[in-house]
């Protein structure tokens, strides 16, 4: 079975401008994301970065990480990883995983459980991860995107408080929190994305709804260990740079 990960990249963003060139412990944050790959038991050879960018390929390369150029008019990270996989030649067979640029933290025991998942549930379409609520106001919070899991697979996704506990509405122990990485073989990628965007998909502006919506099945792997947020703000930002330069 042969995994690959790939890293999108899109240069602008609209909270944080250029985020992903931004530098911690003098090098930039996807650089940072490819150490946690690496971490993760990856080898060189099968990590590359997705971008729309040329100072972004250009800084990649002299890092030596292998680099994808990519349409800008990408809609999605996954559109993109589309993309870098059909210009790479990758088997139809080959497994991805896509690994947010944005996450220097990205705890590297979740990619090797994503992976892992592939060997021992291959008859999933997406792979994808969850981990448990620790308090209301995060079940509550419509930033927070919540899982509602039964028999091993993902059924929904939902910026609302789900599945809402009719008797006790402040309990939330059935809700899971999804965590923004994905996997799937290269086949089933490309049945997504020729798949248009779907209603449930534009009212929650959560794309995995278009999996759900076109009977694509989700298992989510229920993660235990240390989940860190991403970059989306400076303030993200500063906090993320003052804990790893101490």
């Amino acid at each position: 079975m042969n995994t690959k990960i790939i890293i999108p990249c899109r240069y602008q963003s609209t909270r944080l401008p250029q985020k992903l060139m931004l530098e911690i412990l003098n090098k930039p944050i996807f650089w940072h994301v490819v150490q946690r790959c690496r971490e993760a038991g990856f080898s060189n050879e099968d990590i590359y970065i997705a971008t729309d960018h040329d100072e972004i390929y250009k800084k990649a390369t002299n890092f030596g990480i292998q680099s994808v150029m990519t349409s800008s008019s990408h809609q999605s990270g996954t559109d993109r990883v589309f993309e870098a996989t059909q210009k790479l030649e990758l088997s139809d067979e080959d497994y991805i995983i896509n690994v947010q640029g944005d996450e220097p933290l990205i705890n590297p025991q979740l990619i090797k459980e994503v992976s892992k998942s592939f060997h021992q549930l291959p008859d999933f379409k997406l792979y994808t991860a969850v981990t448990k609520f620790h308090c209301y106001d995060d079940f509550i919070n419509p930033n927070m995107v919540k899982a509602v899991v039964e028999n091993n697979q993902a059924i929904y996704f939902s910026r609302s408080p789900v599945p809402m506990n009719r008797e006790n509405p402040e309990d939330y122990s059935l809700s899971f929190k999804h965590i923004g990485i994905y996997g799937y073989k290269v086949t089933h990628l490309k049945e997504f994305c020729q798949h248009d965007e779907s209603v449930l998909e534009r009212c929650e502006k959560l794309e995995q709804l278009r999996a759900i919506s076109n009977n694509m099945s989700i298992h989510p792997v229920i993660f235990e260990g240390n989940v860190l947020h991403g970059v989306d703000t400076e303030t993200d930002f500063n906090k993320i740079k003052k804990e790893m330069e101490g």
